[in-house]
């Protein structure tokens, strides 16, 4: 079983009457790549900044590598890398001129690792290009490039696909998947576009209003995503019951438009049909369909009340 490297516990952050984060509490197991799921403002950016130092949490406790006191959770950041917001670039200098630069704040000896990391990110051969002409995608390729300086165990990415073209966010997400399995680093990353994080992730953090709603594996999200039938008929009270009443079915469920989710006898959909005209019955749509991570995280959160 993996190791646990990161366990926050009831964490919390409050600016002045508005609690950004409430009672957070999940944990991130070594090898995971990590999805903090939730729209602008849902407070995945705070979670990230708590974790790295940047905002002091109002209450709670985070762990990073069992580590607890400031002093331990200092020493354990060194060995985790952060890309939190834009990423930093003189965008008058070049890729390597940037990275040197970050070298030396950094302290580290190596000058061959800017080589190496220009490489696993694809900007080898930028030549003498200023960050100012690069794409969104090669900025946000040096940011990567400029967070493996350190060779981290632990990388923190919040929205690093945001703004990016189909193109741009295929390679950032090829580039996360090479660094997960070839350099096995943990990734925790977060974002609002959820096709593409199930894509990418091992498993998932859905926040809301600054609210943990769950944390699940990609597995566990398989299942809960299953396939069904969407079925909409001139009379859906009628056709639910007679699904119940006529053929036993039980795993059907209404939706906030009235349609119906049948996950049951997919394969007798024929049948289904048949009995639905016989009792009276039109059925308008039957449809197949395989609920995904906007479905789940919307039927997640419903008709949830802003909180003050």
């Amino acid at each position: 079983m993996s190791e646990v490297i990161i366990d926050i516990k009831n964490l919390e952050k409050q600016y002045m009457k508005q609690k950004a984060v409430k009672n957070a509490s999940f944990q991130i197991t070594e090898g995971m790549i990590c999805g903090l799921i939730g729209p602008n403002g849902a407070g995945k950016t705070t979670i990230m900044k708590m974790m790295g130092g940047l905002v002091i949490p109002t209450g709670g406790e985070i762990s990073i590598f069992g580590g607890k006191t400031e002093k331990e959770l200092a020493k354990a950041r060194t060995r985790m890398s952060f890309m939190i917001e834009t990423p930093y670039a003189k965008t008058n200098l070049t890729a390597r001129e940037n990275l040197e630069k970050q070298r030396i704040q950094k302290g580290i000896p190596d000058k061959k690792r800017i080589e190496e990391v220009l490489e696993i990110v694809g900007l080898q051969n930028v030549g003498k290009k200023p960050v100012k002409a690069f794409s969104l995608g090669m900025r946000q390729r040096l940011g990567i490039a400029n967070a493996l300086l350190t060779k981290p165990e632990i990388m923190v990415l919040d929205e690093p696909i945001n703004g990016l073209d189909p193109e741009g966010i295929v390679e950032i997400r090829e580039l996360l998947l090479r660094l997960n399995r070839e350099e096995h680093i943990t990734i925790i990353i977060s974002s609002h576009i959820l096709s593409e994080l199930s894509l990418l992730c091992s498993d998932y953090v859905f926040i809301h209003k600054g609210e943990i709603l769950q944390a699940v594996s990609t597995p566990e999200l398989k299942k809960i995503c299953r396939e069904f039938y969407h079925i909409s008929t001139d009379n859906n009270s009628l056709a639910l019951a007679v699904m119940n009443e006529k053929l036993g079915i039980t795993q059907a469920e209404v939706q906030k438009d009235g349609s119906i989710r049948l996950y049951e006898r997919l394969d007798d959909i024929r049948e289904i049909s048949k009995a639905l005209f016989e009792n009276g019955v039109i059925p308008t749509v039957l449809s197949m369909n395989e609920a995904n991570l906007e479905d789940y995280y919307m039927n997640m959160v419903g008709d949830k009340p802003e909180t003050k």
